[in-house]
This record gives structure tokens, C-alpha cells and sequence, in this order.
């Protein structure tokens, strides 16, 4: 635990320098470490300390983390591994637990599909110290309780979409800027929506999982903004989407927002255990840079820097490409840090075409679309989606 513990306070630390050095090169004020998101309504009070849920399952997991830090990466096995699976079992039904155990499952794919140890060539150390590291931090009793969190009203101004996707699953989170309804100085939110998916749903697909889910989707892609009331949010700046609590408001051009108020808008502060470099993902504006290719892929040269673009996690579920971000004059995207250096995801671009200015967002797709290449997209997987409901209806009706 304590070899844990040092590693997290280590990388937290990396973080935090990571984070000031980005606050400081786009001007942006530093997180507010004392107040939360929350802006309107009134904040939730903690639940009173007590005994932890499933602390018996917890101590389980812990258990078998253990046992995979004595026998090293080298060490491991099918039956090792395969000691999880009922912890896992055990875990996943109850609410409460289901953050661990989707950690803990996944964690344990990765290993059984690696084993035997003694055979690999190269072990993913870095990855599986980190995994390992959060996943046995989390079975400290209190480590995943109530976080403290609020609601806001105000007006939600979309940057773009962060779309990650999975064999079994897929995430969009929104990433935005919130405005009070008081008047307050405006804060970066974030809002996601989450669906299980079949290996079969792939690409534009994938918005077919997620429309139902969030309202929000559809106004990101009509380049609108949301009016939201009393929308729960967490002391880390993620809004629990609640559809009857947003209604669609004005047009709001994502480019706009980043020019007039991504630079004064504060983020939220990050709770210890989530301080890791590889969670960085703050949103910025470039103008003015020169694209051009290098051996590694796409870079943009910023008054002669080079910053490293990472067109690999632009989603297949939208019309952005790297050539429309080649020949872009502007971006919205997230900077990140990986293999111990800083990266751009593209969310949205703006292009020149037959001397107008043209903007190409990664989510454009996601309330629907009539962009020829988006029709067929869609209608290939509707198809696939309308195939595999049928044969789950049959298998329900047996």
C-alpha cells in the first residue's frame, strides 16, 4: 500500500507541475482549490462518515492485488489471474462498487491475455504500475465515497467532443464552457454519456448507442448552445446530465467561444487520486501555426516550436481527418502529455475552402447529419445495429 501511495503522490505531483506550466503558456487562471463548480443551488453536504460498503470485497481485492505484487509481471498466470473473476462477480451487481470493479475486470484482461509472463517479450510496465497502483488505492475504505457537488444554472457553451471507444463500449464527453446565471466568472465542465456496445457497431454507428442517452449531443452538433437549470454537478467539473434539467438555446459557434472566453475560464481542481499525467486533457485554441509532416506524423509549428498532433484519437464517427487538420489554419482541441511529451487532439478545425472559412468539428455527426459521407455511415450501421436487436429479440423469446 505504501509503494501505491508513493507512486500516486509522485505522478500527482508531475501533474500539478504539468498543469501550471499549460495554465501559465495559454494565460489561464489557476484551478479555485477551495470552491467548487458549483455556482447555483445549494452544495450537498457529505454523508457522515462510516462503515465502508463491501469493505469485505474490498479487502478481497486487495487481497489479490497483492498476490500479483509477489509474484511480479514475470510470475503471473492463468490461475492467478483468474482470482479476480469472483471478486469481479461480486462486485459489479452493487452500484457502489461498480468503479472498482470495472477497473479491477479490466485490469485482469489485460493480464490473462498476456500470460504466461515468463514469455513476454516486452512487459508494460509503466501501464500495469499504474493500474495496479490505483486499483489497490481504491480499496482503501473511504477512497471512492460521496465527493462533495452542487447544482448550476446557466448557459453551457460546447468546444467539441472527445469521443473513446472500446471493443464493448463508448464514451462521449463534451467538453465546454459554463457560464453563471449570476454573472460569475465562467468554468470548464465537461459532461459524458456512456453505452455498452456490440464489436459490430463501429464509427458512425456509435452515435446511435450514445443520441438517445443526452440531449446535449444534438445541440453540440447543431452548433448550439444549452440553458441549463440546476444541473447537478461534481466538485471536479462534471455535469450529471439530467435531460429535463437543459433546454437548446442560441446558436453558439464552438471558434467563437474559444476566442472570447476559453482563456478566462478557471477548471476545476483535480481530487488527489485522479492527479495523473495521462488524465490531462485541458482545452485550448491554436491560431496562427504552420502544419507540416515529420517522421513520427503531424505537427504544428508555433513561432518555430513544433507541437506534435495525435491524429490517432480523432474518431472514425466524424468527418474530421488529419488532411482537413493538415490544411487547417485553427483548432480547438485538448492538450495532452504522453511518452513525455505534449500532444494535440484535434476537436474541431477551421479550413480554408474556395476562399471561405470552413469549420470541421469531431463530433458533427452526433445529433444526425446530412453529410453525404455521414448518410452512409449511418445507414450501414443501422443496419448492423436493426441485425443484432432482431437476433437478441429471438434469443429472448426462446
Amino acid at each position: 500500500m505504501a509503494l501505491a501511495a508513493a507512486r500516486s503522490a509522485l505522478l500527482g505531483s508531475v501533474h500539478d507541475a504539468l498543469a501550471q506550466r499549460i495554465d501559465e503558456a495559454v494565460g489561464r487562471p489557476a484551478p479555485e482549490v477551495e470552491s467548487s463548480p458549483a455556482v447555483a443551488g445549494e452544495k450537498s453536504t457529505p454523508a457522515a462518515a462510516g462503515p465502508e460498503h463491501g469493505a469485505n470485497l474490498l479487502a478481497a481485492a486487495r487481497s489479490w492485488l497483492c498476490d500479483l505484487a509477489r509474484s511480479g509481471w514475470r510470475g503471473i498466470d492463468h490461475e492467478l489471474v483468474a482470482g479476480a473473476a469472483p471478486v469481479v462477480s461480486a462486485m459489479l451487481p452493487d452500484p457502489a462498487l461498480r468503479r472498482r470493479a470495472t477497473l479491477l475486470d479490466g485490469f485482469a484482461a489485460e493480464l490473462a491475455a498476456s500470460c504466461p509472463g515468463a514469455t513476454l517479450e516486452r512487459v508494460p510496465v509503466r501501464r500495469w504500475a499504474d493500474l495496479w497502483s490505483r486499483a489497490l488505492l481504491l480499496t482503501v475504505p473511504g477512497s471512492a465515497g460521496e465527493r462533495p457537488d452542487g447544482s448550476v444554472t446557466g448557459r453551457l457553451l460546447p468546444l467539441g467532443i472527445d469521443v473513446q471507444e472500446h471493443a464493448t463500449a463508448v464514451q462521449a464527453q463534451v467538453h465546454a464552457v459554463f457560464e453563471p446565471a449570476d454573472g460569475g466568472a465562467p468554468r470548464l465542465v465537461r459532461a459524458g454519456v456512456s453505452a455498452p456496445k456490440p464489436d459490430t457497431v463501429v464509427g458512425a454507428g456509435l452515435w446511435q448507442l450514445l443520441r438517445p442517452r443526452m440531449s446535449l449531443l444534438g445541440a453540440v452538433s447543431e452548433g448550439r448552445s444549452m440553458e441549463l437549470d440546476a444541473m447537478p454537478v461534481t466538485a471536479e467539473g462534471d455535469l450529471v446530465w439530467d435531460d429535463e434539467r437543459a433546454r437548446a438555446g442560441e446558436p453558439a459557434d464552438p471558434f467563437a467561444t474559444a476566442r472570447v472566453r476559453l482563456s478566462a475560464a478557471t477548471a476545476a481542481p483535480v481530487v488527489p487520486l485522479d492527479r495523473h499525467p495521462v488524465r490531462i486533457a485541458v482545452p485550448v485554441l491554436l491560431e496562427g501555426y504552420a502544419a507540416h509532416s515529420e517522421e513520427c506524423g503531424l505537427a504544428f509549428d508555433l513561432a518555430g516550436r513544433p507541437l506534435a498532433v495525435d491524429t490517432d484519437r480523432m474518431p472514425a464517427a466524424g468527418p474530421l481527418t488529419p488532411e482537413a487538420v493538415a490544411a487547417s489554419h485553427a483548432c480547438v482541441g485538448l492538450l495532452r502529455w504522453d511518452a513525455g511529451e505534449f500532444l494535440l487532439q484535434p476537436l474541431a478545425v477551421e479550413t480554408t475552402v474556395r476562399k471561405k472559412t470552413v469549420a470541421v468539428h469531431a463530433g458533427a455527426w452526433a445529433g444526425g447529419t446530412t453529410d453525404k459521407a455521414g448518410v452512409r455511415a449511418e445507414k450501414a450501421a443501422t443496419d448492423a445495429v436493426a441485425v443484432l436487436r432482431e437476433r437478441a429479440g429471438r434469443l429472448l423469446r426462446k
